[in-house]
């Protein structure tokens, strides 16, 4: 994810992944989720993209092993962006493969019908600060159960209006919210307090 901080040279090549090491780390109760993981295919060379996919698989194993939700993190190519992404859909792929487990997908950037994919499988949909500067998102908002909805910040970056131009930060994760309850046309309370409901529901806590 390092790509959405601006640093236009950086390249995701994969990595080799220790599954003890992480697996030692993974089960104290301080973790709640494995993540974020997924595929990244925004700046990758297409030579890294089964490396990508031999990772991912292993930590879903992982999120198995320790019965933790995932928390996906899923780039398309930067050509594909709009459509239904070729990312998204391979890794869904891999996790109606593989997982075990559910959690979400962080700082959701796919259509409505990518959306869907995901929601039928009982991940939910993360949004960012992204929604309060662009109707691209409007749809999938409009569209999902509110129960299957997260807010974030994705600091420090896509500072959410009227921020925008400061480095983001956890506190304006309430102008995400606020920006999901007026895309649906929501009373604000109720949206704030069923998206902490959902929270503690996916990551049991």
């Amino acid at each position: 994810s390092k790509g959405k901080g601006g640093q236009e040279g950086f390249t995701s090549r994969g990595e080799v992944f220790n599954f003890d090491a992480y697996e030692a780390l993974g089960k104290s109760p301080r973790v709640i989720a494995i993540g974020e993981c997924g595929l990244d295919y925004y700046r990758s060379e297409e030579s890294t993209k089964s490396v990508q996919k031999e990772v991912f698989i292993q930590q879903i194993e992982l999120a198995n092993k320790l019965n933790k939700p995932l928390m996906l993190h899923i780039r398309p190519a930067l050509h594909s962006l709009g459509d239904a992404g070729n990312a998204y859909d391979d890794a869904l792929e891999l996790l109606k493969a593989h997982a075990k487990v559910k959690g979400d997908v962080h700082f959701f950037a796919g259509d409505w019908s990518t959306a869907k994919k995901f929601l039928e499988f009982g991940f939910t949909l993360s949004f960012t600060g992204v929604i309060t500067f662009t109707h691209d998102y409007d749809e999938v908002v409009k569209n999902s159960p509110l129960g299957m909805l997260l807010s974030e910040t994705d600091a420090p970056y896509v500072t959410p209006v009227p921020h925008r131009g400061k480095r983001n930060e956890s506190s304006y994760v309430i102008e995400v919210v606020r920006a999901i309850a007026e895309i649906r046309g929501q009373d604000f309370d109720e949206v704030a307090s069923q998206l902490m409901e959902n929270a503690r529901r996916v990551f049991q806590i």
